[in-house]
């Protein structure tokens, strides 16, 4: 068991997932730039800055492009995702959320969001949790996105929390090495699941025992 006094989410894959929303968007971008694009390509993507993917994506094409062009993709890939997620609800939350939520207030253990997504507070809004947490650190706050630990230790200290008293649920293997940077203990679960240097491993929140992992009291 832990000393845990704060968890912090991830966003995309923990609390909702917009997988398949952000696949359509750069998915239509790689169509009208005539560029390869697929699942296993957009795996790869899990977890990074809006650029660090696009220039993943631009791995499969021999054209180049400038900074400014650069710019435009991304502006246009975040406008088809804006566009899809205007049809976000609670309902999207993913299951075993709520009521780990309700746990850990309960108990009186800090929870935050720490996504590298720009967009962290209009999902949360559409889906009706930005007010339950303490603290929401998202991509228009850092530098760096994961594996760098900059935004977990951004969380932390906007809770005033000792990063080694934080608990980080992660689905990506970037934000699994990104939180254990920031010596915070983790979760892998979903597509971080195999992940063997997360400190536990589950499928899902909805088959977490908390109970077997924070020490409370």
């Amino acid at each position: 068991m832990c000393d845990i006094k704060a968890v912090i989410f991830d966003l995309d894959g923990v609390l909702v997932s917009t997988d398949e929303l952000h696949f359509i968007a750069w998915n239509k971008i790689a169509h009208e730039e005539g560029i390869y694009f697929d699942k296993y390509i957009n795996e790869k993507l899990r977890g990074v800055s809006r650029l660090e993917s696009l220039n993943i994506i631009l791995k499969n094409t021999n054209k180049e492009f400038n900074e400014i062009e650069k710019m435009n993709l991304m502006t246009k890939k975040n406008n088809y995702y804006i566009e899809l997620l205007s049809n976000l609800t609670s309902k999207d939350v993913l299951p075993g959320v709520l009521k780990l939520i309700k746990y850990l207030k309960e108990n009186n253990i800090k929870i935050a969001v720490g996504s590298s997504s720009k967009n962290a507070n209009i999902i949360l809004e559409k889906i009706k949790l930005k007010d339950k947490f303490d603290a929401i650190v998202d991509g228009n706050e850092i530098k760096y996105s994961k594996p760098n630990p900059e935004v977990f230790l951004l969380a932390a200290q906007k809770l005033n929390i000792n990063p080694i008293n934080c608990l980080v649920i992660e689905d990506a293997d970037a934000g699994i090495q990104a939180a254990i940077s920031a010596n915070m203990k983790t979760i892998g679960i979903g597509y971080a699941y195999n992940n063997i240097n997360a400190t536990f491993n589950q499928k899902d929140l909805l088959s977490l025992n908390i109970n077997n992992i924070i020490k409370v009291g």
